[in-house]
């Protein structure tokens, strides 16, 4: 599936593709080159929902994640402390330590992040990393009206 979207897009959202008879949506990875982690080291396979937005004029914009029930949470145990988000690709990492946990009745529901990107060159980067996460993991872009 091929992941492209206009580069002075409003407002975009990654949709999660559902496999086949899935209760719920899953990622479907085969050797994915792009990762997403929130322990240095483990690759979190839950595929979070992506909402984007971008000034008018593109010198900057903001990437919203959520993760619904990802699987960190049994991960942190072991593994160690959400230390951020790392957006890990072949050109390198991208990262935020805008990062919150939300719980409800104490149990843990999901995670928040969000990235800021403050250049059009940080935009295009970002771009290039959701090109590729979205190709990996058999995502789609759709523009919201």
């Amino acid at each position: 599936a091929s992941a492209r979207a206009a580069p002075g897009a409003g407002a975009l959202r990654a949709r999660r593709a559902v496999a086949r008879g899935a209760s719920r949506p899953v990622a479907m990875t085969v050797a994915a080159d792009t990762a997403i982690q929130f322990v240095k080291g483990t690759n979190e396979t839950s595929v979070p929902d992506v909402k984007l937005t971008r000034s008018k004029d593109g010198t900057n914009g903001t990437a919203f994640f959520w993760f619904s029930e990802p699987d960190v949470f049994e991960a942190t145990e072991l593994e160690g402390e959400i230390t951020g988000m790392f957006l890990i690709d072949q050109e390198g990492e991208l990262s935020t330590v805008d990062v919150n946990a939300k719980f409800l009745n104490g149990k843990p529901q999901g995670i928040e992040a969000t990235y800021v990107m403050k250049s059009t060159s940080d935009w295009n980067r970002f771009m290039r990393f959701m090109e590729r996460y979205a190709e990996d993991n058999g995502l789609g872009f759709a523009a919201k009206k």
